[in-house]
């Protein structure tokens, strides 16, 4: 990895019934925040959220969504991979994938290199529970991680709820990223999503740009912004509001392991990766794959 500045973008996507008009308007309107905030920043690598190009809660079932959309690469992908090559800049974003069969949608999430081409395509392994479409929703999940090699790093993806679970991005880091970017439409609170962006960044000692949805989606769901990205050691470099903006930090793999704590003159001594102790997990494998649930009754 070679240092860079990075930012992520949070839009708004346009509240009320999805059309074919409304999808390219929101396509439109998340490529000119990615021009301003390049040409602002310089940044090299922007994430925007999850769904940029319908919203999250899309309001319709997964036959009305899968006619919708598109597969990846496609026409709805054009207008940010064109954007991503006139800038010169890697883009990731969020969006519906039409799958191989009428009504099976996929929420991915896509890398574009500074020619424009695809580098890329995850798809969350982890849905929300009312998303998935065998609880009624309208996603059907992955079932592969990506890191993409790239020339400013090697980045890995997860999709918002996908950050809840330690072994996505574990997996993630083992394979060598060293940036995970995170496209998200959380509705949770901002303390969990600060809490999961930090500790998924600390776990695995990599950079976390997540960027986080903000206004009201064609569900009448309300999302609360607060883009973050987060160093390897758990400090938040960079911190958003809740309306439109963008944030942005200079990433630097000298610097990001070089101090125990931020500014502190005591060097980094550890490193969870190095460090795991894999007799451990091997004694204890099974453990991590059988099914399991809480104890606790949920509400």
């Amino acid at each position: 990895m070679r240092s860079f500045t990075a930012a992520a973008v949070q839009v708004a996507p346009r509240p009320g019934p999805l059309t074919p008009s409304v999808v390219e308007e929101n396509i439109g309107r998340a490529a000119d925040w990615v021009t301003r905030c390049v040409e602002s920043t310089g940044a090299e690598l922007v994430v925007l959220p999850e769904s940029v190009s319908t919203g999250f809660t899309p309001a319709l079932g997964p036959e009305e969504l899968w006619d919708l959309v598109d597969e990846v690469p496609g026409v709805l992908c054009d207008p940010l991979r064109d954007r991503a090559r006139e800038l010169g800049v890697h883009l990731v974003w969020g969006t519906y994938e039409r799958g191989d069969e009428r009504g099976v949608v996929h929420n991915s999430a896509v890398v574009a290199g500074p020619d424009g081409q695809v580098l890329g395509v995850y798809r969350k392994t982890h849905p929300f529970g009312p998303e998935l479409a065998s609880r009624g929703g309208w996603v059907t999940p992955g079932d592969r991680v990506t890191v993409v090699e790239t020339e400013l790093g090697r980045i890995g993806m997860v999709i918002c709820f996908d950050g809840d679970y330690p072994e996505l991005s574990r997996i993630q880091a083992v394979r060598g990223a060293e940036i995970i970017c995170r496209p998200s439409a959380l509705l949770r609170s901002a303390d969990l999503w600060e809490l999961t962006c930090r500790a998924r960044a600390y776990d695995n000692h990599v950079y976390v740009i997540g960027a986080n949805a903000t206004g009201v989606d064609p569900g009448g769901v309300l999302y609360f912004g607060n883009s973050l990205i987060v160093s390897p050691g758990a400090e938040v470099v960079a911190r958003g509001s809740s309306h439109e903006s963008w944030v942005a930090a200079r990433l630097d793999p000298q610097r990001a392991l070089a101090a125990l704590t931020p500014g502190s003159s005591v060097p980094q001594v550890f490193d969870h990766l190095r460090d795991r102790n894999l007799d451990l997990v091997r004694r204890y494998a099974d453990d991590l794959t059988r099914p399991a649930e809480s104890s606790f009754p949920h509400g």
